[in-house]
């Protein structure tokens, strides 16, 4: 049997640009029943068509994927499937994105040293990457909490209803579940308002 081509997609919700992959793949010779796509953000690889293209993955066979991120989430998980792919099922890998890493092109030990120090430098990048995007979300969090804008739920107020339901409460006309009910409050926030109304409003 031929050594086949299969391709892998793997999109997130925020970004959709599979057509391209997959043209760039046909581009290659694949055939489309040889590409798997997944589509979701996916922070780990149970990826049901990732899985399921693994398990058709034979010696000899060449995986396309479009770029190195496509391969997990941090520089373990991309070295542990590079690793699992090219050493244990022993099929190449081509990055389209990336020509230095396309073990098809590199047999000899120099060349799958040089593929393996890329993928190290890449791989450790992407990390980097993902680490600073994360900084720079958390900064702007702080900043924005720090001019004042609301995260979160909004903060349960004593309205003109909480008043009123509240009285009847006092007087034992409603039980405290049906007033948390009629004001759609949860217990916590309930006796807080209650706490907040009797010191401050009365």
């Amino acid at each position: 049997m031929d050594d086949r081509k299969f391709g892998y997609i793997r999109v997130s919700s925020k970004d959709q640009n599979e057509g391209r992959q997959l043209e760039a793949m046909k581009e290659k010779g694949i055939g489309e029943r040889d590409i798997f796509m997944d589509k979701q953000s996916g922070k780990d690889f149970n990826r049901t068509q990732y899985q399921l293209l693994k398990r058709m993955l034979r010696k000899g066979d060449v995986l396309y994927i479009h770029s190195l991120d496509r391969f997990g989430r941090n520089k373990a998980e991309i070295l542990q499937e590079w690793n699992d792919i090219t050493k244990n099922i022993q099929a190449d890998i081509v990055v389209m994105d990336m020509p230095l890493l396309d073990t098809t092109q590199y047999k000899d030990s120099l060349g799958t040293f040089i593929a393996d120090l890329v993928l190290q430098i890449l791989s450790w990048m992407a990390e980097e990457e993902r680490d600073r995007i994360r900084k720079r979300q958390r900064e702007g969090i702080d900043m924005a909490l720090k001019n004042g804008v609301p995260f979160g739920r909004p903060k349960a107020q004593i309205t003109e209803e909480f008043k009123e339901v509240y009285e009847f409460w006092k007087v034992g006309e409603i039980t405290a579940v049906k007033a948390m009910a009629k004001l759609g409050v949860k217990k916590t926030t309930f006796y807080k308002l209650v706490k907040e109304y009797e010191e401050d409003f009365q």
